[in-house]
């Protein structure tokens, strides 16, 4: 197989630079007040160059949007390390994650755990939020079906599960806790107590 040209693989770049922009100025000033000049600057290229690989700002995120929710969904199937972890187990390792790849990427975590915006995704986005909470949901269902969870439906127990992770990982990213701080602990311990059965 042939090497892509040049030319190809300029492109590419280009689109990537682009992708990484509007995921940062998304995340950080937010949607509407991000505006394609400030997008192209961003990347280092000219206004018009963002038209060459995207219709505009709304195509702009929902293509960091997916790209976002495949990755939590590799993220929730990444196996864990003994094949046999309890679901508190796996889904400490889902949070730990989580909560490094937070310290890594900021941008990346919040465009994953955002609900914001949603009147400008399409379907397609709507498809991949879908499954990001689905595969999840699955983790926290196997916790119903072991007798772990609270009565209660598994979307209820995973979107409150989820709602103190990402108050953890934004702390994480905005620098004001450390991955491995007494409060990381206490928040996962309660994001589980939160939804375990009461013994």
């Amino acid at each position: 197989m042939s090497n892509p040209t040049p030319s190809r693989r300029d492109g590419e770049a280009t689109r990537q630079r682009l992708l990484r922009a509007a995921l940062d100025l998304y995340t950080t000033v937010g949607f509407r007040a991000t505006t394609t000049p400030a997008i192209a600057a961003r990347a280092g290229v000219a206004e018009g160059t963002i038209y060459r690989h995207f219709s505009g700002k709304e195509h702009l995120l929902n293509e960091v949007y997916r790209n976002a929710q495949r990755w939590g969904v590799a993220l929730v199937k990444e196996p864990e390390t003994s094949g046999t972890d309890s679901v508190p187990e796996r889904l400490a390792g889902i949070a730990r994650r989580l909560l490094d790849a937070a310290a890594r990427d900021p941008s990346l975590t919040r465009m994953l755990l955002r609900d914001r915006e949603e009147q400008h995704l399409d379907e397609r986005s709507r498809e991949a939020s879908r499954e990001f909470r689905g595969a999840l949901r699955e983790v926290v269902a196997a916790g119903e079906t072991e007798g772990l969870l609270r009565d209660g439906s598994p979307e209820l127990w995973t979107d409150i599960w989820l709602a103190l992770v990402a108050f953890a990982a934004e702390r994480v990213g905005a620098r004001e806790w450390e991955p491995e701080s007494q409060q990381i602990g206490l928040t996962l311990d309660a994001a589980w107590n939160a939804i375990a059965a009461r013994r």
